[in-house]
């Protein structure tokens, strides 16, 4: 995401290296190469030019001070100016209501679906009791795909399979809700390959049915300035209240997200990336200007980790670590939760600095089944003792994992550094090994 865009606007800024000072000429190279970084990332010209002119502004006679360089100066500039194009602060999104209504919009193939299983499924985390609704009833899948969704989040769904009419399907769905103590119904509506009237009218008329707290425009963001111009379309006819970006893990180039807001004037509440189900996440414009500019993006960084700590988990596995007990089990958990904050490639691409230097490196989300196999060939008796584990166990570890004996090894010897290190660790002051509350 966005990889040629930020490789782009560092080359610009490289234009200011070595300069004591930020003058017309020097500033003008760099803005002119940044338009040319937006432009081809499918940004339109009139909002390049927009941007562009607003950053000259800011940087014309601006003097170095304590230290900071021209080109960091710039890169401040290009930081803030692009977190404002993209909508300057994160949105709130509204779940009062007895039950709140979320309406969800969309052309086909956008990914409405499976983004409404990702919102139940995220607001379930949040403590709220989500419905989901199946309101396309043309698509002979959908209803089954959502009531699988479902069905892995532990979400219910409301269908009425032999009914085509949506808008009375998503009033019954609301009185199912209100019976069962559901505050939240998410409604799925049909799209269509194109912007036609009757899809048009058909979710209007569910609108001004439920009236929902939400309108959410749900657009692949892979479709770049397509996806702007079809929120502006729907954004005449329904008024929604905030836009949706699916496929961030695709190939984009950006220009969705850094347009969308600037013509349709309303904001980018999610973002989405693959077909798991907790991989969507609250847009925050400044830490994605942040990850443009390959600043990495620690914060929602530490936030994946939080939602996956286990406060008990973290205490009882401290304990062990403090004892030098620390086994192949507990490994094995921690490699679970790190796998269920999201991709590993994109996890790593958070951490400042790390991003560019792993761009061109192919990191799998199956990079750790090598070892998981080699664990779960372990008895439970052998993952709570390393220690026993001699070379007959290790051969028959080895064939059960589908793995070399050398590949045992090395697994081995990797593990007991990890916990030679915890053990110096221990010998710290608690404060400075910084395993405190929350610290794992």
């Amino acid at each position: 995401m966005f990889e040629n865009l930020s490789d782009r606007l560092e080359s610009a800024f490289k234009q200011l290296k070595g300069e004591g000072r930020i003058n017309e000429l020097n500033v003008a190279n760099t803005v002119k190469e940044i338009r040319r970084a937006l432009v081809d990332a499918d940004v339109n010209y009139k909002i390049a030019k927009e941007f562009t002119d607003k950053v000259r502004e800011k940087a014309v006679g601006e003097k170095v001070i304590n230290a900071i360089s021209p080109g960091q100066l710039m890169v401040k500039i290009v930081k803030d100016e692009l977190a404002e194009l993209m909508g300057g602060k994160e949105s709130v999104f509204n779940t009062n209501g007895t039950p709140a209504v979320i309406l969800v919009a969309g052309l086909q193939g956008s990914g409405k679906t499976t983004f409404s299983g990702k919102l139940a499924n995220w607001l379930k985390g949040k403590g709220k009791s989500p419905l989901l609704v199946a309101g396309d009833v043309y698509r002979p899948a959908a209803i089954d795909q959502l009531t699988v969704l479902g069905g892995q989040i532990g979400v219910e769904v409301y269908s009425e399979p032999e009914n085509k009419n949506p808008v009375a399907i998503a009033q019954a769905a609301i009185r199912e809700a209100k019976a069962k103590n559901k505050n939240v119904v998410i409604i799925d509506t049909a799209g269509r390959l194109a912007v036609d009237e009757a899809m048009m009218t058909e979710v209007a008329n569910i609108k001004s049915a439920v009236n929902p707290q939400e309108i959410l425009f749900v657009v692949d963001s892979m479709t770049g300035q397509d996806a702007v111009n079809t929120a502006k379309v729907f954004n005449d006819r329904l008024d929604f209240s905030g836009v949706v970006l699916t496929k961030m893990d695709g190939d984009t180039r950006g220009g969705a997200a850094l347009s969308i807001k600037y013509t349709v004037q309303k904001p980018i509440k999610f973002i989405s990336s693959g077909e798991k189900l907790d991989t969507l996440d609250v847009f925050y414009p400044e830490r994605m200007a942040q990850r443009i500019l390959g600043m990495g993006d620690i914060t929602t960084l530490v936030e994946k980790a939080q939602a996956q700590y286990d406060e008990e988990q973290a205490k009882k596995l401290e304990k062990k670590i403090r004892k030098n007990q620390f086994d192949f089990q507990d490994f094995l958990d921690q490699l679970q939760q790190i796998k269920k904050m999201g991709n590993l490639k994109d996890l790593m691409a958070m951490i400042p600095g790390v991003g560019k230097a792993i761009k061109d490196v192919d990191i799998s989300d199956d990079a750790f089944k090598g070892v998981e196999a080699i664990i779960r060939s372990m008895t439970p008796f052998e993952r709570a003792n390393p220690d026993v584990i001699d070379m007959s166990r290790k051969k028959r570890i080895a064939g059960g994992a589908g793995k070399d004996i050398a590949d045992v090894n090395q697994f081995m010897k990797q593990f007991e550094q990890m916990r030679q290190m915890m053990k110096m660790m221990n010998k710290m002051p608690m404060g400075r090994m910084g395993m405190g509350r929350g610290g794992m």
